[in-house]
């Protein structure tokens, strides 16, 4: 279905998620989007998270500040950016940037941002709903610093009672942290048993820096 045909609101959008379906677009330049509903869905078991001791040394040494929910427009606008691998396309347009920064002001939508000193280094983005968490895109300007944001996130989400992320397809980026590739069934089943959960995305406050000692406790490290 089309933006242009039928404008989607941030409650649609929502309502999309919560039956396992998720907008994607062409190109920055394409004016509509596509609604997708993999047959197969990528998912990282909060439990079943692995990190490398080399980055679990990354976490311990505290060397870059990430916090929460600080700048959605830097965090969005640096993962639209082209990749040094990609062909100049981004599948992020201006409906989804007007939409999920809709649903950041409403709190449905959050990041996490990895700074050094002051400068933006890597981050993601994803929506909240009840117990789950749909991850959309992570970037990095310095070494690693999207695998530092991810196992920042997976840590809050833990502590905070989360029992679903959602990464929509399976990378090689990703099957290093444990992502799995299951059915739609399967999917359907673990996010209408996630939706009416309640969770924390602020076990840890928001405005304050993540502490190393707190996420390698949550992700029993």
């Amino acid at each position: 279905m089309a933006e242009a045909d039928f404008p989607v609101s941030p409650e649609i959008l929502l309502r999309a998620y919560a039956a396992g379906i998720f907008p994607m677009a062409e190109s920055a330049d394409d004016p509509v989007l596509h609604w997708i509903e993999p047959k197969k869905r990528g998912i990282l078991p909060l439990d079943g998270f692995h990190l490398s001791a080399r980055m679990a040394k990354m976490v311990r040494q505290g060397r870059f500040r990430v916090e929460v929910d600080r700048d959605f427009d830097a965090v969005i606008t640096a993962c639209a950016a082209p990749r040094k691998t990609e062909s100049g396309e981004t599948w992020i347009n201006a409906p989804i940037r007007r939409l999920y920064g809709a649903l950041f002001e409403a709190g449905h939508c959050h990041t996490v941002e990895v700074y050094d000193g002051d400068a933006l280094v890597g981050g993601l983005y994803g929506v909240r709903l009840g117990s789950a968490f749909f991850g959309e895109s992570m970037f990095h300007r310095a070494r690693d610093c999207s695998k530092l944001a991810l196992a920042h996130l997976v840590a809050r989400l833990r502590a905070g009672g989360f029992t679903l992320l959602d990464t929509q397809f399976v990378t090689d980026h990703l099957m290093q942290f444990g992502a799995q590739e299951i059915d739609r069934r399967d999917y359907r089943r673990r996010l209408d048993k996630a939706l009416p959960e309640k969770a924390d995305f602020y076990i840890w406050p928001k405005g304050e820096p993540d502490s190393p000692e707190k996420v390698l406790a949550a992700l029993r490290l």
